[in-house]
């Protein structure tokens, strides 16, 4: 299980670093190429928006399938979309190349969560097992800006040129590749059979369940602070004059961060349960977004950012764990597609709020918004207690 579970992550982290570095080099060149706050924000949305569509139908598929084929074509995908953009690297390309990676990466997580969750036995092992498969994407949140922002300053015959975007993006075309490498030889889990009683099943029907509600609502508000996270540094980043190192070197530190605490989060896990750690996440998310936007410096930036992805860190995991605690097998790779759905949703519509909200009123409002919205959600992450759930059919 511990060689399965690592071919699993180093999987997981090729792929997802392929659109992390996506999403910090095709907003830099957008902004260098003229283009305004609004329009970054449309292209942050375009790396949720194959995942609100696709969401659904990759759940069921990964329930029919398993793991392999879901992933196979999420590598295709992915190659291709960051493998345009070194030919033609303009705004539409940039677009489509967000499309396309933020789908893959989304069809890959959902089948990479599915198959880990029927690896463990019980509740504890969930825990343990997420919070090791979270460890994936932190160091993927680092390693994809970080390296792309170091060619986009040093690969060009100056820092930032047309050289040194096509050099990150030949980089990130690559990663996918390497991904299906370490995923290829993971053995398949049998496939749960679809009973009679289950064929009409609707994937709204898992709402009825009141902790997938609270869940799902939860998973929002926490998966906010990402996006005005990713959306905000690389604009404050432009507006202080940073380079893109330093941008990507402050979104690497958040990931960094992140991927610290889930390395000690298996033992954090067995003694707290998942309630308590998301009910403190939401606390301390929204005390550091009261303070994040009063700081200038790429220094303070930097510590805030680190903060963040401690408090961030441990919130997947827990999320992941209560899901399959509260979703019936058959159902696993449908409730995940229902989760990244509703997330990636929200993911699409709040970058464009991001974008309007600080051309209009800067982006320090828009900290203290999603930092009010994220504690007056804090009473539903108390009342997670998965123990007392019953399946949804």
């Amino acid at each position: 299980m511990k060689r399965e579970l690592a071919r699993l992550i180093s999987g997981q982290i090729f792929l997802h670093a392929c659109m992390t570095g996506m999403r910090m080099a095709t907003p830099l060149l957008a902004l260098q190429q003229g283009y305004s706050a609004m329009a970054v924000g449309v292209l942050l949305a375009l790396f949720s928006l194959t995942q609100v569509f696709m969401a659904i139908p990759a759940g069921r598929f990964t329930d029919r399938h398993g793991l392999k084929k879901p992933v196979r074509f999420s590598v295709v995908v992915a190659c291709v979309g960051a493998g345009l953009a070194i030919v033609w690297p303009i705004f539409p390309v940039l677009c489509f190349g967000a499309l396309t990676t933020g789908g893959a990466t989304g069809i890959t997580v959902i089948a990479l969560q599915r198959h880990v969750g029927r690896m463990a036995s019980d509740a504890n092992q969930l825990k343990e097992t997420f919070s090791w498969l979270a460890i994936g994407p932190a160091i993927s949140n680092f390693m994809g800006p970080f390296f792309a922002g170091l060619l986009i300053d040093h690969a060009g015959a100056t820092p930032a040129d047309a050289s040194g975007f096509r050099a990150a993006f030949v980089m990130l075309s690559i990663m996918p590749l390497v991904a299906w490498f370490w995923i290829r030889k993971v053995q398949e889990k049998p496939v749960e059979p679809v009973l009679p009683e289950h064929a009409n099943n609707r994937v709204w029907d898992l709402l009825h369940e009141p902790l997938m509600r609270r869940l799902l609502l939860v998973n929002w508000l926490l998966s906010s602070c990402w996006d005005v996270h990713t959306f905000v540094v690389p604009v404050l980043g432009h507006e202080r004059g940073l380079s893109a190192s330093v941008v990507g070197t402050i979104l690497g530190s958040f990931a960094v961060a992140s991927a610290m605490i889930r390395v000690v989060l298996p033992w954090i896990a067995r003694r707290l349960q998942e309630y308590r750690l998301l009910t403190g996440a939401m606390i301390c998310a929204s005390l550091i977004f009261a303070v994040y936007p009063l700081f200038d410096s790429a220094l303070a930036m930097g510590i805030c950012s680190v903060c963040l992805g401690v408090v961030l860190g441990v919130v997947q995991p827990m999320i992941m764990s209560t899901l399959h605690q509260i979703t019936p097998d058959h159902r696993q790779g449908e409730a995940l597609g229902l989760r990244i759905m509703t997330v990636n949703a929200s993911s699409v519509i709040m970058p464009l709020i991001f974008g309007a909200a600080g051309a209009v009123a800067g982006v320090s409002v828009v900290f203290w918004v999603v930092g009010t919205c994220v504690a007056s959600g804090t009473p539903q992450a108390w009342r997670l207690r998965p123990k007392h759930a019953s399946h949804p059919s």
